[in-house]
């Protein structure tokens, strides 16, 4: 006899259910996206309205991307221990509250400030809605659904260009720029309350007749033949933290399930997003020290943006035929060339802005694809927190980014160098996991690397 995840995972598509939380899912992904690419048009104005050096402009991503990564770690814990649903709906609300108050910011650090907290409200969408998404996705599908969810991200970031860029001519515009986004994160928020919990997350956690209750009305919602089938009884442990020690257990335990895939799962999330966010940060810095107005530098910024949405659509199609492995290795090397071209011909204004938009397309074919591989790797107990400590360590370095790039790598180095720095560390890192990790592509979720998380479960 079948167990209720195997059923879930054998369900056929169908848009008025998976799909339904595969948009409410990705509309959350969306403003984590126009959030992390707005600091780079803020980074700006913000230094013009506060009179700031490049390094303290450097610290308008820095503040946001490190609460972000507080956010991934906490979140995520949350996630995996009191049910993705509770988690879902909270992160937008917090991250509304605070963008609403940064939008009325008095000075410089009570605006860091707001931005930080923010960020940690953020920074919980991915990992929570990619746990959430694949365990609804039958296994046939979960490739292309969780590559899709990426196609989100750059809708939001070109939304949040061509917002700025409309914005400009109001006075104090990086106020309305935070102030746009809150009414649709409200929006959000309230019709998150309607989605299920993970049934996957509820038989893991011991709740037996809640699980039943999700995945009878999945066949029946989705025109499945309905069986009989069992749900594994848990182990549950009463001694389980909470708080900061629950954070702290679960990194334990994720780096306990396999060290050399953690290891690999960071170090792609760590070298891959700090090439990407270099970029977005400090893309209409850049073409403004090449001398483009304001509103040509914030255009070809987002340009890149929506020239991205391409290479999710790309990724979508290919990702279960060559595999996530292939496509991650491929891409993401390719994308680092492409940026150190774009600072080689940078005096070129055509030639620069078409690397731009190739980086663009091939950035966002490597992202929604190492994005979805990492959250097979980890079992459905570790699943949220093991990709929130991967986004976590990622958005620490990457958080640091900013400012570093614009105090110490650009003017130092140069940008040609800088870039191919970058791109040798993701070379590195794809080359790792083409030799020491799995492939994924049509597997079972918790049935992919062989290994046995001793994971023991507590009932919330």
């Amino acid at each position: 006899m079948r167990t209720g995840d195997q059923v879930v995972q054998d369900l056929p598509w169908k848009w008025g259910v998976q799909g339904k939380i595969f948009i409410i899912g990705g509309l959350g992904y969306m403003f984590d996206a126009w959030d992390v690419a707005l600091n780079g048009f803020l980074t700006p104005l913000l230094g013009t309205a506060f009179q700031l050096t490049p390094g303290e402009r450097g610290l308008v991503g820095t503040a946001n991307l490190v609460g972000m990564a507080v956010g991934a770690v906490g979140w995520g814990t949350i996630a995996d221990r009191m049910g993705r649903k509770r988690a879902f709906g909270l992160t937008l609300l917090i991250f509304a509250l605070f963008s609403a108050l940064g939008a009325l910011s008095p000075n410089w650090w009570i605006f860091l400030a707001l931005r930080f907290i923010a960020g940690v409200g953020l920074g919980g969408c991915i990992p929570v809605d990619y746990a959430l998404v694949s365990e609804f996705s039958p296994r046939k599908q979960r490739g292309k659904v969780l590559a899709a969810m990426d196609g989100w991200w750059p809708i939001g970031a070109t939304l949040c260009g061509l917002s700025a860029t409309l914005l400009l001519p109001l006075n104090g515009s990086w106020r309305w720029m935070l102030a746009i986004m809150i009414v649709p994160a409200v929006l959000l928020f309230w019709v998150r309350r309607g989605v299920p919990e993970s049934p996957i997350f509820l038989a893991r956690a011991g709740r037996e007749a809640e699980a039943r209750v999700v995945i009878d009305d999945l066949v029946v919602r989705t025109g499945a033949t309905p069986e009989p089938y069992v749900i594994p009884a848990v182990v549950h442990d009463e001694r389980r933290q909470r708080g900061l020690a629950a954070a702290a257990e679960q990194l334990k335990l994720v780096w306990r399930f396999n060290p050399v895939l953690t290891g690999i799962s960071w170090t792609l999330f760590t070298t891959v997003m700090l090439v990407y966010y270099a970029a977005l940060t400090w893309m209409p810095s850049i073409l403004r020290a090449q001398g483009m107005s304001e509103y040509a530098a914030f255009a070809g910024t987002t340009v890149m943006n929506a020239v991205g949405f391409l290479g999710v659509v790309v990724s979508v199609l290919v990702v279960e035929a060559v595999g996530r492995k292939w496509v991650i290795g491929v891409t993401a090397p390719l994308a680092s060339a492409a940026l150190v071209i774009f600072a080689l011909v940078l005096d070129v204004p055509a030639a620069a802005l078409t690397m731009i938009g190739v980086f663009g397309f091939l950035i966002l074919m490597a992202i929604p694809v190492m994005y979805a591989y990492v959250s097979e790797l980890y079992p459905t107990e570790l699943r949220a927190s093991g990709f929130g400590w991967a986004s976590s360590a990622s958005r620490i370095v990457t958080g640091f980014t900013p400012l570093i790039f614009g105090s110490l790598l650009w003017p130092v180095l140069g940008l040609p160098l800088t870039f191919t720095v970058l791109g040798v560390v993701v070379v590195a890192a794809v080359l790792w996991m083409a030799v020491a990790a799995p492939e994924t592509r049509g597997r079972e979720l918790d049935r992919i690397t062989g290994d046995e998380a001793v994971v023991p479960v507590v009932q919330s």
